[in-house]
């Protein structure tokens, strides 16, 4: 009994002095500035969106039944009942999954950043929760913690761990809809519809559940959140939810859907005060440039969830093309990929990224650290700059050998990015700057003239 007593003493002292060590380090965080905290952001430029859950198995139909648009909403889009599709979680069973193999190739395309739904809008979770046994760890017979062997996966090839957290929850009855006898899934999208039990889910499910995600996982560089259309969903709880995630971990990054203040697809807040610290345009890229922080996310196919009938894939020039052309108007291109129920990443979507690793891999200063181009967009390309230096990205390199640059840019010395011993001959006029380039261009794709600027 002696004994007894004496090993619960040393299990309680080394409870305690964990729990201490892990608040102390907590305190000790460093606070970081708005700028510091989003400056590692702001320079990567490139991340990988996953969407990944119990979806991925239906992969958008149902008998004859094709989902429209993504897959990601098979919950609704193909009439599921709750308990009609609580069998999926149950059969969810990626063994070809791989964490490391999906952060390498996230590497290897030149991405900086992973951003992972942890929950999606069919409520079911990707990590062990304690708050729900809807979870991979209970629900599923995979039994292995995603988050965390993603998290760590990340942390080993230095690429930053983000997760996706889903306010729109189908499963948990005091969520939207849920209160009804003969729920119907389409109700969530009706303003009308409510659930005065909501605010309980959002204090006793939700927060913790985000807890959970920002405690037990190491750093999280960015909490991306969706589904803030929902009429329960305030921005007082937006504003609070923002708080609680910052008291946790000071310096990490959330996006502006944790608030009610963004304007659909576009993706920026109104005119107003809303928490939040970037925009999010989906499936869009702004016009012109924008001051604020912002990051477009943007499926490969039409599709964020896999959804093998969907063969509308964007070709790996037009990717790349769009990430200079978002990164030249300051913003960030979060890319996403859809595995399937197995763990795999589609064929379509490796080569896609393969090419663009090809092309960051030459290209890469022209786009990491780089801010938005200081001039209008050229008829040809587009500009990025970095300090004393611009970079002319060509879409449709000239045949006559000529390339037109903006009047005002002073140039000290213009190379080709790839061969950086070859210096290019230019000629200032009144109307433009004439560089001679070589007739064929050294990238199919996107070439980039690296200008010196005359101070």
């Amino acid at each position: 009994m002696k004994m007894l007593k004496k090993s619960i003493i040393i299990i309680l002292v080394a409870l305690l002095h964990i729990s201490t060590g892990f608040a102390q380090e907590k305190k000790n965080v460093k606070k970081l500035s708005d700028d510091e905290r989003m400056e590692w952001w702001r320079d990567a430029k490139f991340g990988m969106f996953i969407h990944w859950g119990a979806y991925s198995i239906i992969g958008g139909e149902r008998d004859t039944k094709i989902a429209g648009g993504g897959a990601e909403w098979a919950m609704d889009k193909l009439d599921y009942t709750i308990e009609d599709y609580e069998k999926y979680p149950e059969m969810f069973n990626p063994q070809l999954f791989d964490a490391d193999a999906w952060v390498t190739m996230a590497k290897n395309a030149g991405m900086k950043y992973i951003v992972i739904t942890s929950k999606h809008h069919e409520g079911f979770a990707l990590w062990d929760s304690k708050v729900s046994d809807y979870d991979v760890m209970d629900t599923s017979p995979f039994k292995r913690d995603i988050i965390k062997e993603l998290s760590e996966a990340c942390k080993k090839q230095g690429i930053i761990f983000c997760v996706y957290y889903s306010i729109v929850d189908w499963h948990h009855p005091q969520a939207q809809g849920n209160l009804y006898p003969n729920y119907n899934i389409a109700q969530h999208d009706d303003p009308s519809v409510v659930n005065p039990k909501f605010p309980k889910y959002f204090k006793n499910y939700m927060k913790p559940q985000v807890k959970e995600l920002l405690t037990n996982y190491g750093d999280i560089g960015v909490v991306w959140f969706d589904g803030d259309w929902i009429s329960d969903y305030t921005t007082e709880m937006g504003k609070e939810l923002y708080d609680f995630i910052r008291e946790i971990q000071p310096n990490t990054i959330v996006n502006n859907r944790v608030d009610k203040g963004r304007m659909g697809m576009e993706g920026m807040d109104a005119d107003g005060d809303f928490a939040g610290d970037f925009g999010t345009p989906e499936q869009e890229i702004p016009d012109t440039g924008i001051a604020s922080d912002w990051e477009a996310c943007m499926t490969m196919n039409g599709s964020w969830g896999y959804k093998p009938s969907d063969n509308k894939w964007k070709s790996s020039e037009d990717l790349i093309q769009k990430l200079v052309d978002i990164v030249s108007k300051g913003g960030n291109f979060l890319l996403n990929i859809g595995p399937d129920g197995f763990g795999r990443f589609p064929a379509e979507s490796i080569r896609r990224l393969n090419a663009m690793g090809e092309w960051t891999k030459k290209n890469g200063e022209s786009v990491y650290g780089a801010s938005a181009s200081p001039y209008e967009k050229p008829k040809w390309g587009r500009y990025t700059q970095k300090g004393n230096v611009i970079y002319a990205h060509v879409f449709d390199w000239p045949k006559s050998g000529t390339l037109k640059l903006h009047k005002d840019i002073k140039v000290k010395k213009a190379t080709l990015l790839t061969a950086p011993n070859t210096e290019l001959k230019t000629l200032g006029t009144s109307r433009e700057v004439l560089v001679e380039v070589p007739i064929l261009a050294p990238d199919n794709t996107v070439s980039v003239i690296k200008i010196e600027l005359a101070k």
